[in-house]
C-alpha cells in the first residue's frame, strides 16, 4: 500500500489516528487525512490536532450536526466526491463512530479496500449506535487490526478469515504513552484547591444516563452523596449541561467544567482517586494509568479493562454506586494489569503490515 486515506471524525478518532500519522510519516508512506467534521466543537476537534501534533487535515467535509441518519448521509455524499477526486489504495478507518461506518460503505462501493483499526470489539448491545457501526464496518472490511485477543476471537466467531485478522495492540495507548510526560495541569486546579488523589473525575454522555432529567439527577445524587465530600470534576457536554440546568440540581461537591483538551483531561485522570464514567475509551486509559474506574453501563465492548484492568462494570442501577465507593474508600479496589501489546507500538505494527499488504 503506497497511498492511504485516513478518516477522522470525532474526538476518539483523533486520539487513535495520531500515532498512525506519525508512523506513516516515519516510513515515508503517502497518506491523505480526511476530517469528516462530525465533531466540530473546537475542544472536540482542532484542539486535539494541535495537542497531538497531527497536521491540518487535507480536507474537512464539514458534516457536523443533524440526526444520525442525516449525518451518515451527509458524510457518505461528501466522502464519495472526495474519494472520486482523490483515489487511494486503501481507506483506513478507526473506532466505531458514524464516520467510521459511513466512509467504509462509500469506499467499498467505489471498489476501494478498507482497513479497520479497533476491529472486532463488541458490546452485543444493539441499543448502542456504536455497536451497529462496528457490525456494519466489520461486515465489509478487508483488513482487521485488533486491540486484544478478545476482539480477534469475536471476528473468528463471525467467520472472518484468519489471514485478515492482525492483533496489533491499542493505538489509543500509543497516544497516551507518547504524551504522558506532556500532560498539563488545568487552569482551574488551584482555584478549586484540588489535591492529587483527593478528587473524582466524572464523565457521562450516553443517552440512557443523561437525556432524562430524572435519571441524571438520581445518578448525580448517588455519586455526590457518597464521595466523602471529595470534589467531583464533571467535564460536561453542552447537551448534558442543558438537561442539568433544567433540573436545577446542584451539590457543593460537584464541579461542572467545560470540555477539556486531551493533555488537560488526562492530567486530571492520572491524578484522580477514581474515575466514574460511561465511556469505553476512558476505561482503557485508566487501566494503563492504574486508576480505579467505575463504569455506569450494563455492558462493555472492552472486557479486558475488567478482566485485566482497573475497571468495574457497575450497571445502570444507581444503587450500585455506594457499595462500589465503599470498596474504594476501604482501599480494597483491584490493582489491575496492562493487556498484551498495549505498549505504545501498535501504530508501528499497523504501518509495517500496511506496507506489506498487497
Amino acid at each position: 500500500m503506497n497511498n492511504i486515506t485516513l478518516i477522522a471524525g470525532a474526538r476518539p478518532n483523533f486520539i487513535k489516528i495520531a500515532p498512525i500519522v506519525h508512523a506513516l510519516k516515519a516510513q515515508q508512506i503517502s497518506y491523505r487525512l480526511v476530517h469528516t467534521g462530525q465533531h466540530f466543537d473546537e475542544k472536540m476537534s482542532y484542539t486535539f490536532f494541535r495537542q497531538l501534533n497531527i497536521p491540518e487535515p487535507d480536507i474537512n467535509l464539514n458534516c457536523g450536526g443533524g440526526s444520525q441518519a442525516e449525518q451518515t448521509a451527509a458524510i457518505m455524499m461528501a466522502f464519495e466526491k472526495e474519494l472520486i477526486a482523490n483515489p487511494t489504495d486503501l481507506v483506513l478507518v478507526v473506532g466505531d463512530v458514524t464516520s467510521t461506518m459511513a466512509c467504509s460503505i462509500v469506499a467499498k462501493k467505489l471498489h476501494t479496500k478498507v482497513a479497520h483499526v479497533e476491529a472486532g470489539i463488541r458490546s452485543y448491545d444493539m441499543g448502542m449506535p456504536e455497536e451497529i457501526n462496528r457490525l456494519v464496518t466489520d461486515a465489509i472490511t478487508d483488513y482487521f487490526f485488533t486491540t486484544t485477543v478478545w476482539a480477534s476471537e469475536n471476528l473468528r466467531k463471525a467467520g472472518v478469515a484468519e489471514d485478515k485478522i492482525f492483533f496489533v495492540g491499542n493505538v489509543m495507548i500509543d497516544t497516551l504513552l507518547s504524551n504522558r510526560s506532556k500532560f498539563v495541569q488545568p487552569g482551574f486546579w488551584n482555584a478549586l484547591n484540588l489535591v492529587t488523589k483527593k478528587y473524582f473525575v466524572l464523565t457521562l454522555h450516553r443517552p440512557a444516563n443523561v437525556d432524562q432529567v430524572e435519571n441524571l439527577v438520581v445518578l448525580l445524587n448517588e455519586i455526590t452523596n457518597n464521595v466523602n465530600s471529595l470534589p467531583v470534576l464533571f467535564p460536561i457536554h453542552p447537551r448534558t449541561a442543558k438537561v442539568l440546568q433544567e433540573s436545577g440540581f446542584s451539590n457543593a461537591n460537584l464541579h461542572i467544567i467545560e470540555p477539556l483538551g486531551y493533555l488537560e483531561f488526562n492530567y486530571l485522570v492520572e491524578n484522580a482517586l477514581c474515575v466514574i464514567t460511561d465511556s469505553g475509551g476512558i476505561t482503557e486509559e485508566t487501566t494503563v494509568m492504574g486508576i480505579p474506574c467505575m463504569t455506569l453501563r450494563d455492558n462493555t465492548e472492552r472486557p479486558e479493562t475488567i478482566e485485566l484492568g482497573t475497571n468495574e462494570l457497575l450497571g445502570t442501577n444507581p444503587k450500585a454506586i455506594q457499595p462500589a465507593l465503599e470498596i474504594l474508600f476501604s482501599n480494597q479496589w483491584k490493582k489491575g494489569s496492562i493487556p498484551e501489546k498495549w505498549d505504545g507500538k501498535a501504530a508501528e505494527r499497523i504501518v509495517k503490515l500496511l506496507a506489506e499488504l498487497p
